[in-house]
């Protein structure tokens, strides 16, 4: 077969593919949304950390494909074990801030995803306060035309990995 024949429908596939995740890196409503459902998350993480979780179901989507990824190292997926697990971390009261900084966002038709550095502080076994940056991956779907969390993934903290 001829190459340059066979490798025009994987051409095709690609371009057509980009066509239709109508990507962002900037600006555009569908990028505020997102940006303002980032916002409600991380609102919702610091409300959470107080012992409440009001917030914190209104911002996730209650599907079975939901995934969460956090410090701890653990893995839930679907909707009853991530709210299990932010259940009991709402139990903890950990009075901690987080804070999301360097914020990008990319955003699809339906799909979307924001990548960020998390800054908080934490007091240890001693009673100090310690600062701490991870990298974290939040993911949203459109759902009902709102966005909601679908994803949450961060880097290890030694510190709470079980």
């Amino acid at each position: 077969m001829n190459k340059k024949l066979a490798s025009k429908p994987i051409l095709m596939l690609a371009v057509a593919g980009l066509m239709i995740a109508q990507t962002s890196f900037a600006g555009g409503k569908a990028e505020q949304e997102v940006r303002q459902a980032a916002t409600q998350f991380y609102s919702a993480l610091n409300t959470l950390f107080t012992g409440d979780m009001g917030a914190m179901k209104d911002v996730w989507s209650h599907a079975s494909d939901v995934t969460y990824m956090g410090p701890d190292g653990e893995f839930q997926a679907g909707w009853e074990q991530v709210l299990k697990n932010w259940e009991e971390q709402a139990a903890i009261k950990l009075s901690r801030k987080v804070e999301p900084t360097a914020l990008r966002i990319t955003v699809g038709q339906d799909l979307a995803f924001v990548s960020d550095i998390e800054k908080s502080e934490y007091t240890d076994a001693a009673g100090k306060v310690a600062k701490f940056f991870i990298r974290a991956t939040n993911l949203f779907r459109k759902e009902s035309g709102s966005w909601k969390m679908i994803g949450y993934h961060t880097d290890l903290l030694p510190y709470v990995s079980k």
